[in-house]
């Protein structure tokens, strides 16, 4: 079991920047694939950046590559989401999620856990 709580959202101006984290207990962090996942109001939740178990490799959405970098810091037992260049269009929820053993999958599908959400709203 691993519980997963976000912080780091709130309001931004476009072309700004917000850093989301998400903060693991429980079991062995370094041991999961994270994803990170956002909802816009009457949209279904979609992929926005995962990270494989071991770090090797990551898994970005086309809307963010470029933008966003995902990354973790097993001694903190936390991951990361930078996210640069923010557009309206980001305004979501963002979710992270974790998946044992995982390679990053960009399916809601491969993941076992999630967190709560943190808002993300962008303005123009």
């Amino acid at each position: 079991q691993v519980q997963l709580v976000e912080s780091g959202g709130g309001l931004v101006q476009a072309g700004g920047s917000l850093r989301l984290s998400c903060a693991a207990s429980g079991r062995t962090f370094s041991d999961y694939a994270m994803g990170w996942f956002r909802q816009a109001p009457g949209k279904e939740r979609e992929f926005v950046a995962a990270i494989s178990w071991s770090g090797g490799s990551t898994n970005y959405a086309d809307s963010v590559k470029g933008r966003f970098t995902i990354s973790t810091d097993n001694a903190k037992k936390t991951g990361y989401l930078q996210m640069n260049s923010l557009k309206p269009e980001d305004t979501a929820v963002y979710y992270c999620a974790a998946n044992l053993f995982g390679m990053g999958s960009p399916s809601y599908q491969g993941y076992d856990y999630w967190g709560q959400g943190t808002q993300v709203t962008v303005s123009s």
